[in-house]
């Protein structure tokens, strides 16, 4: 397999998860500028959505869609623990808090990279993302993992999300447990494996 990645990007959060799973596959970098692949390939001939993260299959096949790439990757070794079983109620959970960070955090936050952004603009965003941040806050608690002891992909795409704040000036100081999540999360040596891969560490 191959992901192609962007450093620091929501590839991140697949990076993090082919790591813990234990399974082997390339990395290859994208200039999301020109759409050009470390190899000097067109991305957009590989996924024409022209964004990160893709993984190409050992069949030739690409999977797009972080939150699909991620459980699909879960699936490929269950023993891990880093998904549900499919079709138990921790599954839809597990789903359904994969939308959540995707639609709720995600597209927020990544929004607040765009420089054409207007002040106004940015300031609603910042505004949705402190409710959704006060009710994450309060649904994560002191829990160690999103979905209670163990960790799962889920951890791995909010821990991602979550480190954008630094990088668009969004403080997280208001949400306390949120710092100390995403520091734990950080110190697992396949999140470290990764970020080093990454070159954010």
């Amino acid at each position: 397999m191959k992901l192609y990645y962007k450093a620091g990007a929501c590839s991140l959060s697949p990076h993090i998860a082919l790591l813990e799973a234990g399974l082997t596959f390339e990395l290859e970098a994208v200039d999301l500028k020109t759409k050009i692949t470390e190899s000097g390939a067109d991305f957009t001939a590989i996924n024409s959505k022209g964004y990160v993260p893709a993984l190409v299959l050992d069949n030739g096949k690409v999977l797009t869609e972080g939150a699909a790439i991620v459980q699909y990757i879960a699936d490929l070794k269950p023993e891990s623990g880093l998904a549900p079983a499919n079709g138990s109620e921790a599954r839809y959970e597990l789903q359904s808090w994969l939308s959540f960070i995707s639609t709720e955090l995600h597209k927020p936050f990544g929004s607040l990279f765009n420089p054409a952004q207007s002040a106004d603009w940015k300031a609603a965003a910042q505004a949705l993302l402190s409710k959704r941040l006060d009710w994450l806050a309060t649904q994560l608690g002191e829990r160690e993992f999103l979905l209670g002891d163990r960790f799962t992909v889920t951890d791995g795409y909010l821990f991602t999300v979550l480190g954008w704040a630094n990088l668009v000036g969004f403080s997280l100081d208001a949400w306390p447990n949120l710092q100390a999540y995403r520091t734990r999360i950080g110190a697992r040596p396949k999140v470290i494996e990764a970020l080093k891969a990454e070159g954010l560490i």
